[in-house]
């Protein structure tokens, strides 16, 4: 059992003949992901990576049956390839692409919901399902099945957790990372639910960042519906209050969407909280140990 997408899921790559799209899609590939085909407008007909090409992704799914796409499109043409995936009926979309401006997202956040569609993204590394699927751009090799389920909002501390649960030997079920833009499809809480319901998922790691209030709206819904063991590290401790700091989120003022106020009403939620991202995997082995 896992979440989201599994080693039976069929995959398209909406820009997959790009340079980016062609990397990843390869390594994705490489993996073991079941990507059946590509979607470049004009470039109907062609073959890529041993894969046909298709011209729109009604096209591709008629042909397929794919249910999945993972999106490396331009910023200003990414929102419509969501809305073209959707329109034909995917239900797992992995929007890798950055830049996607917010106004546009808020229109395909409604849209997606309405269609039932689980959306990963904008602007993040896409998930993995362990020994299984990858969708999207995280390194492949760090990765060990097993029974710890992560997501998170940090990009390269989501690779630190994999690591960490990997040398103790937990592994992990599916690895999620939602991104950090302001408007995302999938949050916290959509993924805890589908690990909570998960039998092969044990624990749950949340990597967090500092600004807005992802963190303290999930606190109430863990507190009330989760209870597998959770961890939870939040990025950004050492910023300082009404600073933009790049990869780490959002402002952060009058002590809300700090650090030490995320891990405060996740705390009292029941979540343990490790003051290093070097903690999240024996603080785990701790859950199953002690």
């Amino acid at each position: 059992m896992a979440i989201l997408a599994d080693k039976n899921t069929r995959v398209i790559c909406q820009g997959m003949t790009g340079t980016e799209g062609s990397h990843h899609a390869a390594q994705c590939i490489a993996y073991g992901t079941d990507l059946v085909a590509g979607v470049t407008p004009g470039r109907g007909g062609e073959r890529h990576l041993d894969r046909p090409i298709f011209d729109t992704v009604t096209e591709a799914v008629e042909a397929t049956n794919a249910t999945a796409s993972m999106i490396f499109v331009p910023p200003l043409q990414a929102a419509d390839a969501i809305l073209e995936a959707t329109d034909a009926g995917i239900k797992t979309i992995v929007c890798i692409t950055r830049g996607i401006p917010a106004h546009d997202m808020i229109k395909v956040k409604a849209i997606t919901r309405a269609h039932g569609v689980s959306l990963i993204g904008p602007n993040c590394p896409g998930i993995i399902t362990s020994g299984e699927s990858k969708l999207g751009i995280m390194p492949s090799a760090i990765h060990k099945k097993g029974t710890i389920g992560i997501v998170s909002r940090a990009d390269s501390l989501t690779y630190e957790a994999v690591m960490q649960t990997t040398q103790i030997g937990l592994g992990q079920t599916t690895t999620v990372g939602i991104g950090s833009d302001f408007v995302m499809g999938m949050d916290f809480i959509d993924v805890i639910k589908l690990f909570e319901g998960d039998r092969r998922t044990k624990g749950i790691i949340l990597v967090g960042e500092i600004g807005g209030n992802l963190e303290e709206r999930t606190a109430q819904y863990i507190a009330d519906e989760v209870r597998k063991p959770m961890l939870s590290y939040i990025a950004g401790v050492m910023a300082p209050p009404g600073k933009y700091i790049g990869g780490v989120g959002m402002i952060q003022s009058s002590g809300i969407g700090s650090a030490a106020y995320k891990c405060a009403v996740l705390a009292e939620a029941g979540v343990q909280i490790v003051q290093s991202p070097t903690e999240l995997g024996p603080r785990m082995l701790d859950f199953f140990e002690g």
